[in-house]
């Protein structure tokens, strides 16, 4: 259109030619069915990163004695060791929510914790943001009547929840975002991916309880508490590991998972490079999900279809710290190690746990192994990161060997964390250049492909 008052002149255009390009095709869009979400290909960086460091962290790790149930074995199934650590140490009328003021997370040095990940080797770390345990008090600022009470429950988060008002790391305890601390520690000063790991239902929330009572017919808990935390986390602090655990016994449709799911790859910050575990509600585990865990330290010892995760303890006995834990109870490097190298060699990731106290130390146990692994994998790393299985996981003459391969460069790696007595290892699987056979350090044999 000409300015007005400018009289429009008849002149010839020169005309553009434009190559015809293809539109760019839209991202794939996922509906909320296990179906069209299970089709989602896992982003490459989880299977090429191997290893990972998981944090148990939060209430629990004040009383420290038994396992990070301890309040569910203390006050639900009155197990006597629970019930008389608590007669011989506490008040009478200590309650569970009298630990939160002494989770004081005094020591935690977020940059501190970040250096000892980089410093195992592992590539990427997931943090308890909320664990099971919730806490309910009678409460005249915040009133939800339930059978003629009125209510303030809610579990423990790491952050700040807008949902789990004044119970959490922010409002009580540690007065801190540990949550946030630790994501910009994990970003700034590693090539670490930071995740975090959620727990769905709480034991003792009175609208969790309620809903069950309904047989999960009613909603409440969710709808009021797990779905809303679930979408701040993801907003906030962008985690590129999505840990679900805990679903109480109810099915996936009541947490509505497949929703929560299609938001997270369709439309959150995260949505390219998000993973996610497979317990998102009764029945879905080892079965629907991004990688498969199957269960608490899950290491078949052969080839799954399915990526899967070995998440194990460090400490034999327990996820969360325990102060009567003696030295035993730990993993040698030597287990450790076999626990990767099995995991690897049949296609998952090893997930190792450690558990902090109560003022934010890593103690020196776990800090130790961590190392070691560390160390370990400067000088195997190579048959670890970013291989592939092979034909065979393991060797059929000499026991404990277990293989890798990377077949864009021809290579098949044998572990093993012994050299034979005998000054000989036999070798049934690989079949072998000769004069090309290479042994690297004390337990990597690296071999052509050639079979």
């Amino acid at each position: 259109m000409w300015p007005p008052g400018r009289p429009g002149l008849a002149l010839p255009l020169p005309l553009l030619l434009l190559p015809l390009l293809p539109a760019p095709r839209p991202a794939a869009r996922f509906h909320p069915t296990w179906e069209s979400l299970d089709a989602r290909r896992l982003p490459a960086w989880f299977d090429q990163a191997k290893v990972g460091v998981f944090v148990h962290w939060g209430v629990f790790s004040v009383p420290g004695f038994g396992s990070e149930w301890f309040w569910w074995y203390w006050q639900q199934e009155k197990i006597p060791k629970f019930v008389d650590f608590m007669k011989n140490n506490y008040p009478p009328d200590f309650k569970y929510g009298d630990f939160g003021p002494l989770f004081t997370a005094k020591f935690f040095n977020a940059s501190q914790w970040a250096d000892i990940f980089q410093a195992s080797g592992a590539k990427y770390v997931v943090l308890t943001s909320k664990h099971h345990e919730g806490k309910w008090k009678l409460t005249r600022i915040k009133v939800t009547c339930l059978h003629g009470f009125s209510y303030d429950g809610t579990g423990f988060t790491l952050w700040g929840s807008e949902y789990s008002w004044n119970w959490n790391a922010v409002d009580e305890g540690p007065k801190r975002d540990i949550v946030k601390e630790l994501e910009l520690a994990v970003r700034n000063r590693t090539n670490l991916r930071f995740g975090l790991y959620y727990s769905l239902f709480e034991w003792f929330h009175p609208l969790f309880l309620k809903d069950k009572f309904s047989s999960f017919h009613k909603r409440q808990f969710p709808v009021s508490k797990t779905l809303p935390e679930l979408y701040e986390l993801v907003n906030k602090y962008r985690p590129e590991v999505v840990w679900s655990d805990g679903d109480g016994g109810a099915p996936d449709a009541y947490w509505n998972s497949t929703g929560f799911l299609a938001w997270l790859y369709n439309e959150s910050p995260v949505r390219d490079t998000v993973v996610t575990n497979d317990r998102w509600g009764d029945g879905t585990i080892c079965k629907h999900g991004g990688y498969y865990t199957c269960s608490d330290r899950y290491n078949p010892g052969h080839l799954l279809p399915h990526k899967w995760e070995n998440c194990m303890t460090i400490d034999k006995f327990s996820w969360g710290y325990r102060r009567d834990a003696g030295i035993s109870d730990y993993l040698t490097i030597e287990e450790l190690v076999k626990q990767l190298v099995e995991t690897v060699s049949c296609g998952g990731n090893l997930l190792m746990n450690i558990g902090p106290t109560r003022d934010g130390t890593i103690s020196a146990v776990f800090e130790e192994r961590l190392r070691q692994m560390g160390t370990w994998l400067k000088v195997n790393g190579e048959a670890i990161y970013e291989t592939h299985t092979w034909r065979s996981q393991n060797d059929t003459i000499t026991p404990d060997v277990w293989y890798t391969s990377k077949p864009k460069e021809n290579l098949v790696y044998a572990m093993f964390l012994k050299w034979p007595t005998s000054g000989q290892l036999f070798l049934g699987q690989p079949k072998a250049t000769p004069g090309a056979t290479e042994v690297r350090g004390n337990l990597i044999f690296i071999v052509p492909l050639n079979c």
